[in-house]
């Protein structure tokens, strides 16, 4: 069965999570409440993974335990992407206090 990601759902994910900044990051389920669902992080992984477009970057966001999850492209671009933009990483990890909420306009 194929996936249909082209959903209103996947649309507002795309819409919060191209509006994450450099330097900043958001849970997979930060970006589901966001996106209207708080209870739909993992579609949220599901609907990023097909994510080809590079005006949308999907590698800023984690997972809760801030462990930085998976990625399209292999866990060790997005580490070296998360790096490059100046998050610190240590044993999988995002040393971030908190993955920071910022005032979504989508």
């Amino acid at each position: 069965m194929k996936k249909n990601l082209n959903t209103e759902f996947a649309q507002r994910v795309f819409d919060v999570v191209r509006h994450i900044r450099a330097g900043e990051v958001l849970t997979y389920k930060q970006v589901a409440t966001l996106a209207g669902n708080s209870r739909a992080s993992r579609a949220v992984g599901n609907v990023l993974h097909t994510n080809l477009d590079p005006n949308i970057p999907c590698h800023r966001v984690i997972r809760s335990d801030r462990r930085i999850g998976g990625y399209n492209r292999g866990g060790w671009m997005k580490e070296m992407r998360l790096r490059d933009e100046g998050i610190n990483i240590q044993d999988g990890k995002c040393l971030l206090l908190d993955p920071k909420i910022f005032d979504a306009h989508v």
